[in-house]
């Protein structure tokens, strides 16, 4: 190292001198040689200005190096701090928010929510819980859609859970199924209004299996919209519960499987009936009635809609009626088989006021009334006015009120007869026929017989036979029996035939697509699938 080039002069005077002892290349100066040749102030001096020309070219040094890194640096920290603005900014951006000040802004949007569907009348306590949109905007938007399908406020309170369906992710997709499935936009309100669930349902998860479900119980195409109409609630139903089974059971008692889908047309009802509750105690009670369970089936068939009798708040209280208006026992099975409407009516009532009408007319015995429900039930049914001209009009062909309460009571079908009909043939037996009053008061039933198909004929046969015979033996047989009777020489009293009664044998007629069943009573004691 060479000092002789950084050294500067100092401010206080001293010798001037080249100092050459200074410079390590040519000579090698101990520090002992140095002490001995220099005085002690000197030396003291020498290395005080050294130690100072040292600091000062490192200051320098420093200085300059510091300089070029200050710069650097300060372009760094520029875009550092950048960076740490950034950072901070991006972070305040995305920071959560406590968990309590979640709570805290909910609850002040749905307040305001609330507030909204207050105003507009809609009660919302059942709300609590339920996922509610965040803005008045969108629970306004919901509310005007459910308005455009019909549905009122009033509507809306009945079930305001609907309010927790999205119009785009739920109604809309619902109601464009529906659309294409077939059912009518006149009938959609009155859907809603009955099965406002729907609009919860996925399209493809809880719809589409259910009327896939229809389609296999043959019902038509075109009838899944009517059925869908009639009873949305089925699309609630889970398949392997209450429709499974009530389908079982009812081919299980003698249904025919290929009736099913016309049942289920008129009445689908039916699919969601329990059947250990419902179906099967109502079975069970017309068994023990009287009605063989065969017979039953094809009630069914026929009016499937017979099922949705309650059987304590209807049936029972209904059969016990007509016991009390003189109605026998054993009777009661003939009357449900003939007319099964009149298990499911207000009967009680109607039973009075008919039997009112008629012991005016009539003067009925106690009896009398029980005999006219047996034979024709559907009596309960008919309006008075009617009832009383049939009686005017028997009153006016000459008969007495005895004759005429001796008709009723043994054809009660005069009291729904078609009146005109019934002159033709009146006039028909008193200009033809020839024969006295008596004989209509014996056989009442002739008025319900076709003049031009069966009375014309047979009497014609008969006269040109020469034969005397009552009505009921001219009458009261099929075409082929009569034709068997005209060979004969003589009338056998014995092959007269009772009047026309209804046969419960009729309803039981085999089918050709009947086959056995697997049904079981135990399967069904409990059932509670929904």
């Amino acid at each position: 190292m060479n000092f002789s080039g950084t050294i500067t002069k100092p401010n206080f005077p001293f010798p001037p001198t080249e100092m050459p002892i200074l410079t390590f290349g040519h000579s090698k100066l101990t520090a002992a040689t140095l002490a001995l040749q220099l005085p002690c102030n000197y030396i003291r001096k020498i290395r005080f200005i050294t130690k100072l020309q040292c600091s000062v070219a490192g200051r320098t040094d420093s200085y300059r190096t510091s300089a070029a890194d200050s710069q650097g640096s300060k372009r760094d920290s520029g875009e550092i701090q950048r960076k740490r603005r950034g950072a901070s900014s991006l972070y305040a951006g995305y920071a959560r928010p406590s968990l309590s000040e979640m709570k805290k802004d909910k609850a002040t949007l749905r307040k305001v929510v609330y507030e909204f569907l207050r105003g507009i009348g809609i009660v919302p306590d059942e709300l609590d819980g339920l996922e509610l949109p965040v803005t008045v905007d969108v629970m306004k938007e919901r509310v005007d859609f459910l308005h455009s399908l019909g549905l009122t406020i009033e509507d809306i309170n009945n079930y305001p859970l609907v309010l927790g369906c999205s119009v785009k992710k739920n109604m809309v997709p619902v109601l464009d199924y529906l659309g294409k499935l077939g059912v009518r936009k006149s009938t959609i309100t009155q859907f809603l209004r009955t099965y406002p669930q729907v609009l919860h349902a996925s399209v493809v998860v809880d719809l589409v299996p259910v009327v896939k479900y229809l389609q296999g119980m043959d019902i038509k195409p075109d009838d899944i919209p009517r059925v869908l109409e009639r009873y949305p609630e089925v699309l609630g139903f889970k398949l392997e519960g209450t429709m499974s089974t009530s389908v079982a059971y009812l081919i299980g008692i003698g249904v025919g499987r290929r009736e099913l889908g016309g049942i289920l047309t008129r009445f689908p009802e039916i699919l969601g009936m329990r059947v250990g509750r419902v179906i099967k105690p109502f079975v069970e009670y017309l068994e023990s009635l009287g009605i063989p369970r065969l017979a039953i089936a094809r009630l069914i068939e026929t009016q499937p809609y017979i099922l949705g009798f309650d059987l304590d708040e209807k049936v029972k209280p209904n059969v016990k009626s007509l016991e009390e208006f003189n109605v026998r026992e054993t009777s009661l099975a003939s009357i449900i088989a003939q007319y099964p409407d009149i298990i499911g009516t207000d009967l009680e009532p109607k039973l009075a006021d008919k039997r009112s009408v008629l012991n005016s007319v009539l003067d009925l015995d106690a009896e009398d009334f029980g005999l006219i429900i047996e034979k024709m039930p559907q009596v309960v049914s008919l309006s008075s006015t009617p009832m009383l001209k049939h009686v005017d009009f028997l009153k006016d062909c000459g008969f007495s009120v005895d004759q005429m309460r001796k008709m009723i009571v043994g054809c009660p079908q005069l009291l729904a007869l078609n009146i005109d009909i019934m002159k033709l043939s009146f006039d028909y037996f008193q200009s033809e026929m020839e024969r006295p009053l008596e004989d209509l008061v014996e056989f009442p039933a002739f008025f319900t017989y076709g003049l031009e198909s069966t009375i014309k004929p047979r009497h014609n046969m008969v006269t040109k036979k020469g034969l005397k015979c009552s009505l009921a033996w001219m009458l009261n047989c099929s075409d082929e029996k009569f034709e068997q009777r005209m060979d004969y020489d003589t009338i056998d009293m014995e092959e007269m035939e009772m009047e026309p009664s209804f046969d419960m044998n009729s309803l039981m007629r085999p089918r050709s697509d009947e086959s056995d069943s697997d049904y079981e009573d135990s399967d069904y004691e409990d059932d509670d699938d929904e």
